[in-house]
């Protein structure tokens, strides 16, 4: 293809039927695709936006945006950073989808953040804890997934048998990650076990862990609620919730010398640079060694 022809199809309009119709429209399909619980978090967050700012998205300006945000000074630096990022993702993708003229959220600036991150890692001791106590099969195969594989909690939840697979050192697990990508995760022998333990006579389509009302697929609430109990019981303090679990096989695997790509790639992240923020959330070293102290 020459230079003019790519040049000619990057400029020409956009098919009308890759374009909303209206703000509703755009919303839905901006939305489509991603998890049930981020699109419930988003709604919640436009829902806010446009109750403020009542115009259509195409008659938003940037001092309507900023205005937006000052009446979000209230919330945790976090909240706020993370409603102004969806509304921002909606008029980007309004903008590329050609339903909106500008993307003037493209010049609004996020507020900072402070990266706790730290301080949701949870040593090793306290880990062990809760795996130890807990006292229900099914719960404690589930608390040893999340911390063997370093899953998502919507990833564990939506496990069927046919996702489990048998190999020579034991077994492993091919879960469905942001973005629909797959990848497969290789499980320790113990926690393999646990698992085959528990499958029964059940067959290939049916849920791994198994909703004891309703007996499909285990909600994420449930599974919060078990991982809250299990902290309790070890007596761990705060809200902890599945992804703690999560911080915790990264940092402690990066701790025990894991080569830093293989824990990218076993927690699926897209960047190098989300899993290296574990090595600077608990530094080995420091230059205050060098000090006259």
């Amino acid at each position: 293809m020459s230079p003019e022809i790519a040049l000619a199809d990057a400029l020409a309009p956009i098919p009308s039927l890759l374009r909303a119709d209206s703000d509703d429209a755009l919303i839905k399909l901006w939305l489509h695709g991603r998890p049930p619980h981020t699109q419930r978090a988003y709604q919640t967050d436009l829902r806010r936006f446009r109750s403020q700012v009542t115009k259509p998205l195409a008659a938003v300006t940037l001092s309507d945006l900023q205005d937006f945000a000052d009446t979000l000074s209230a919330l945790k630096g976090s909240t706020r950073y993370r409603i102004l990022s969806a509304v921002k993702s909606l008029l980007a993708f309004g903008h590329r989808t050609g339903y909106l003229a500008f993307d003037v959220g493209r010049v609004l600036k996020l507020p900072a953040v402070r990266d706790n991150l730290a301080q949701r890692i949870l040593p090793e001791a306290d880990v062990h804890r809760m795996l130890s106590l807990e006292p229900n099969e099914r719960n404690r195969a589930l608390l040893m997934l999340f911390y063997a594989s370093g899953a998502r909690v919507s990833e564990i939840c939506g496990l069927a048998w046919n996702n489990l697979q048998a190999t020579a050192e034991g077994g492993q697990i091919t879960v469905l990650g942001k973005g629909s990508k797959t990848r497969s995760i290789q499980l320790p022998p113990a926690v393999w076990k646990l698992l085959v333990k528990l499958r029964g006579n059940a067959g290939a389509e049916e849920p791994v862990f198994r909703s004891r009302k309703r007996g499909s697929f285990l909600r994420p609430l449930a599974v919060y609620r078990v991982v809250r109990q299990a902290a309790k019981r070890a007596q761990i303090e705060g809200k902890i919730s599945p992804h703690w679990l999560r911080h915790a096989h990264a940092s402690h695997a990066l701790d025990r010398g894991a080569p830093i790509h293989l824990v990218q790639a076993t927690l699926g992240h897209a960047s190098l640079a989300t899993t290296s923020r574990y090595l600077h959330a608990r530094p080995k070293e420091s230059s205050s060694r060098f000090l006259a102290l």
